[in-house]
């Protein structure tokens, strides 16, 4: 990333309400618990992108709602591939990740 890319990054990031910090700690997370092999930010891989589901829950499910669906695995939200539960993630990060994907601070 270059210095001007990183700078909109930031910006856009502050224009959002959300800490740079945060959103850096939280995709470090998405990646130690290998979200990221199911999820991207913008295009649907296995699972729904971080933004459609940003789009989709955002105002209707709290950040600890997400965390629970996060642990407890689904199915049928999203069409026929169902996401795992991700049991071994502790709550502290389940709702940190979902406070990410919903945009919360």
């Amino acid at each position: 990333m270059t210095p001007r890319t990183t700078a909109i990054a930031t910006l856009a990031l502050l224009i959002a309400g959300l800490s740079p910090l945060s959103v850096s700690a939280s995709e470090q997370l998405a990646q130690k618990y290998a979200c990221v092999g199911c999820h991207q930010a913008d295009k649907k891989i296995v699972g729904p992108s971080w933004s459609s589901i940003r789009e989709k829950y955002k105002g209707s499910v709290t950040p600890a709602q997400l965390a629970k669906s996060i642990k407890a695995g689904a199915s049928g939200k999203w069409g026929p591939i169902p996401m795992p539960p991700q049991a071994a993630v502790p709550d502290t990060d389940a709702l940190a990740i979902a406070n990410w994907i919903l945009g919360a601070p």
